[in-house]
Parts: structure tokens; sequence; C-alpha cells
């Protein structure tokens, strides 16, 4: 007799024998003594799960002389005339070479007549959705409506296919890829019985490749019991497949994180030897970092990982090493680098390129880092060293403001009302606040000194209910005809911003909102977020003097879409400033006007001085 394969010797007889698929085979079982068995059943799952296995059983289950039972003899008649697979009552069709209307119409003709020697008509039908749309229709009627004495069970690896009119019919059971320990204990009782010694790095390097797939693993296991004999080594295993061991793969992805690229380099070269299909090899060093960012992510790996605990213990060993931001950045490095390798006509060079770029990771700083450590450069620099404003800007009509280190440490509550006066303003009686002249500052002769703070006509915000009675509206800044200007605004507080707003295209305000428009979201994804939208809003509000938010437009995207809340709260704060008490009762006393609100941090700290000013000098008069 030829010889049998062990995918075929081995399949399970019975559901005791069925590996993995505990929960699918208790709900059979418990439908057998319950006497709930549908008359259509589908079970769908990847390739050598046990779908066809399962179908079998069930029919034994049913036609068994001591049955219905959920556990068959076996030794029956018809137990045996099933497994032999030469039973007159049981229809296996292979949906694949009998997808045509004819054969369904040749099925229907057979399952009117009534079981020759078993209980029940079987039909099986595997890989069923290669049938076709006529024949599915062909057999709804029947599926829906079955005589009593016929079951039908369907197979299929691609469940989507198959018409919902059909899946609504049948009971659905969905197979699972086997576990990595029930299939090394499957693989390992088989070797045993084979009379084969097998290590247990060889029985993981097959569970590896068979992928949950239990006759996929049976196929290499005959493959390596032919090649290593009656003992088998795990490097045999590696040699005779193709494989690369996880050792091999665990030491370039630790050359790789350390930086070391001669190490990467060599234990390529040692892949390259194995003869491994690069392919393969990108998708194991890809899973095997994968595993390490689970294993920096939870305490538990192993409720991701289905791996054997030595390759636990020594990823959560390496994870612990590195942080998250560094897994991840080479992960997504050699994710880019080996998927351009699987394309290019030189893959080996794609992949060595990969490795370059990967060991670079630590060298690559964060935008947002590289931005917050520059504004902490030009904190103390005086504006006037590093840009020098435009001829006509309102910011030439303010003294140059003091260093940093000038800055008295002393700090008093912010005012948050200030008043300003400019050339254009209406007359109005003048509320004037008492500032000493700055000593440290020498001015040249024949110059008057120009104070810190003046007056200017403002906007009051003021609900509906609440106005000032004597607050008429301040000159508005013209927001197309100005936006240079606020440009150069935002430069002397946050020169990366007004670099990004230098690159917008256009700008225009629709009702309460400033649209900035831009034609790459890329220019705009940095000012969107929270942190940097907020001052954004806080310079526009203080610049133009107007009430809006801030919205970014990128044509044919929605990318760029602001955080509501970060861009509401300085509105919000300017109209809780326009309706302070203080700043009310101080309009009525000096039948003055409220001059521009600026909520901006750089004013704040401008007031703060100037209240400690102030307050150091307060007996001096009023000028």
């Amino acid at each position: 007799m030829s010889y049998l394969v062990l995918a075929r010797k081995s399949r399970p007889q019975s559901f005791a024998e069925v590996v993995g698929q505990q929960t699918v085979v208790r709900t059979l079982q418990n439908a057998l003594t319950q006497n709930r068995v549908p008359h259509g059943l589908i079970f769908s799952g990847i390739r050598g799960t046990g779908k066809t296995t399962l179908a079998r059983i069930m029919a034994k289950a049913l036609n068994c002389e001591q049955g219905p039972t959920p556990n068959p003899c076996g030794t029956c008649r018809s137990c045996l005339e099933i497994a032999a697979g030469n039973s007159v009552d049981l229809h296996e069709i292979d949906g694949a070479s009998n997808r045509g209307i004819q054969e369904i119409r040749d099925l229907k003709e057979k399952i009117r007549f009534m079981p020759t020697s078993a209980r029940f008509k079987i039909i099986i039908i595997d890989e069923v959705h290669m049938l076709t749309t006529e024949a599915f229709n062909a057999l709804l009627k029947t599926l829906e409506e079955p005589p009593e004495h016929v079951y039908f069970m369907f197979a299929t690896t691609e469940l989507h296919k198959v018409p919902v009119t059909i899946l609504s019919r049948c009971q659905r059971y969905e197979l699972q890829r086997v576990g990595h320990r029930d299939l090394a204990a499957h693989f390992t009782r088989l070797a045993g019985s084979e009379g084969v010694t097998v290590e247990p790095a060889a029985i993981d390097l097959i569970v590896r490749e068979a992928s949950g797939s239990v006759r996929d693993g049976l196929s290499l296991l005959d493959q390596v019991f032919s090649y290593c004999g009656e003992e088998v080594k795990a490097d045999e295993v590696a040699e005779v497949l193709g494989l690369v061991s996880h050792q091999v793969i665990g030491d370039l992805s630790m050359a790789l994180l350390a930086g070391d690229i001669a190490q990467a380099m060599e234990l390529l070269v040692q892949v390259y030897a194995y003869g491994m299909n690069i392919k393969r090899f990108s998708n194991e060093l890809l899973s095997w970092f994968r595993s390490l960012i689970l294993c920096s992510l939870s305490k538990n790996p192993e409720k991701y990982l289905d791996l054997p605990e030595e390759d636990l213990t020594r990823l959560s060993a390496i994870a612990s090493e590195y942080t998250l931001q560094t897994l991840s950045s080479m992960f997504k490095v050699l994710l880019d680098g080996l998927e351009k390798a699987n394309y290019s006509s030189q893959p080996r060079l794609a992949v060595e390129m990969a490795f370059i770029e990967a060991v670079q990771v630590g060298d690559v700083q964060p935008v947002t880092e590289l931005l917050s450590r520059l504004d902490d450069v030009l904190e103390g620099v005086p504006l006037s060293e590093l840009v020098q404003a435009p001829a006509g800007s309102a910011e030439k009509k303010t003294a140059a403001p003091a260093p940093a280190q000038e800055i008295p440490a002393q700090q008093q509550p912010v005012r948050e009302a200030v008043l300003q006066e400019e050339p254009s303003a209406p007359a109005a009686a003048p509320v004037t606040i008492p500032e000493p002249p700055p000593a440290p500052i020498e001015q040249a002769p024949g110059k008057e000194e120009q104070p810190t703070l003046q007056q200017q006509p403002p906007v009051p915000e003021v609900d509906s209910g609440e106005q000032s009675p004597a607050a008429p509206t301040a000159e508005q800044r013209n927001i197309r005809q100005h936006w240079p200007e606020f440009i150069e605004y935002v430069r002397d507080r946050k020169p990366w911003m007004a670099a990004a707003l230098q690159r917008s295209s256009a700008v225009e305000l629709e009702g309460e909102q400033l649209v900035i428009q831009y034609e790459d979201s890329i220019d705009c994804n940095l000012l969107k977020n929270r942190e940097h939208i907020t001052p954004l809003t806080e310079f526009a509000l203080d610049f133009f003097q107007q009430t809006f938010t801030i919205a970014f437009q990128v044509p044919e995207t929605g990318s760029c879409e602001v955080d509501p809340n970060g861009a509401v709260s300085p509105k919000e704060e300017r109209k809780a400033l326009a309706r302070d008490p203080l700043v009310l009762t101080a309009l009525e006393v000096f039948n003055g006007q409220v001059g521009d609100i600026r909520v901006g941090p750089r004013f704040r700290t401008a007031l703060e001085t100037e209240s400690v000013d102030t307050d150091t000098d307060a007996s001096k008069p009023e000028t």
C-alpha cells in the first residue's frame, strides 16, 4: 500500500481528537445531546483548521447506530463507511469543480429519496463560496425548507463571498487559528507515535511556520521526518525549510536598537545564506518588533502574543531597556523600508538602506521638542537683535522691551485691561497710569521718553444688556490689509509660528471665524494643536481687536480641524475682561474709554512688570 501522509493518517475521527476548536466542539456536542441540530451548518476559517473534518464527524454522530450521539462509536457500519469515504448516504461535493446550476439540480433530485442504509442523508459542500450565483439561487428554497431526512453542511475559507441569503439559512461556526501550545503538543505527540525524537526548538519552528493551520504543520512535519530521520534538530529544520530561527532575528533587532550597523549587516549576510525569502524575512523582523512594542505596553504580553515562554522572556528583557517611542519609531522606519524592498528589483540593497535609516532613529528629535527648545533659546534675547520690524509697523510706536534679565523678580497681580493711545483715537478724557522712567536706559539728547503703555480706543466686548454707557467702538484693523503686519507681530513673539503663517495662501474673515487657507495640510498640522492654537488666537485678538475664532482650510481635505476648546478660550477671556467691575468703575469715574483688550502672555508679563514699578514709586505724582 502506498504511504499515507500525516495530514490524512492523523485526521480526527471523533470530537475528542479535534485540535484547538473546543468552543465549536462543545456547541456541536450540546446540540446533539439536546436534539437541536440545525438542518444547515456552515464552517468557516483558514485552511487546515478542521472544517471538513468537523462536518464528517457530525455526519458520523447523526448516523451512528447508537445516536444521534455526541460521541460516535466509530465501530458501527455507518461510522466505518463514513470514515472510509464510501457511504452512499453521504454526498461530499467539491464546490470549485461542481459549481454550476446543473450540479445543484442533480443534487436536489438525489435528496428527494430516503436514505438507503443510514438515518439521514448528509450533503457536504466544500469551498461553497465557489458556487455561481445561479447555483446559490437554485439552492435557496431547498436549503430553507429541506426534507426531514437531509442535513446540509458547508465549508469555506472565504465566508464574505457567500451570499447573505445563504448565510441567513445556516448556523455559522467560525474556526479559529490553532494556538501555539496546542499545535506544539499535537506535533510532539504525533512525532512520538512515529518513533521520532524532535527538539522543542525544532517544534517551535514548525509551529511558527504553520501559522495556526494543523494541515500545514503536518505537511512540514512530514517533510522534516523525511530529511532528518529519527532525530530532528532545530538547525536541520531551519536548513530544510529555509527558515531563520528567532535567535538570529532577535540578535538582528538588538544590533539595530544598539546602532551597530556592522553587526546588523553581518547577520543579514547570514540570513541570505539560509536562502530565506525576502518577504518572509521582512514579516519575521516586523513581527519581532511588534512583539517588542506589545511587551513594552503590557505587563502581561502573553495575552496578545502566542509565543513560547523562552521568546516572551527575551522580548520582555529587551523591551525594558528601550522607550516605547524608540521602538515605535524604529518599527515605522523598518515597515516603510521593508515594504519597498518587497517590490524592489534589488531587494537586498533596499533592506540594507532600511537598516541604515533604522539605526539613525535615536538621532531624530520630534519637531515639537525642537520648537520648544527654540522658544527657550529666544526667550531672553532682545527682539531687536532677531527681527527688524517693517517701517509702518505699529510695534515701532512703543519702546523696545527690556531684556529678560532686567525684569524685576517680584510679581504683582496681572491687570488685564490695557489702555493705550493712538494718533487716530477720538478725543476723550484721558486715563493715565503712573509709571516711573526706566532708569537703566539712556536716551539720546533732545528726545522725550516714551511711556511703555499708552491710551488707545478699544472695542469693548460686552454682552447685550451690560454695555458701558460711554464706550464707542474702537478702530479695528482690516484682516487682509494688515495681514503682513500681523505676521511680523507674531514673529516678534514666536518666530517659527510666523514662518508657518507666511506659507498661507489666503486669509479672510467669515462671520466670527478667521479662516487661514493652506495648499498643503503639512503646513498647518502643527498650528492646529491645542497648545499652539491658543497663543495664536491670543495674538490675533490682540492685534486686530476683533472677536473671532481661528480655523484652517485645506482644499479637498479635512486634516486641519482645530480643537474648539483651544480656540475659544482667548475669546471668552476678552469678554470676561470687558465685563470686569473694576474696568467698568474706572470708565465711569474717569469718564474714559476702554482701550485695546490684550490677553496674550507677553502683555501679562509687561503689565506685571509695570505694576511692580508703579507700586514702588507710588509716592510720585501722576503726569
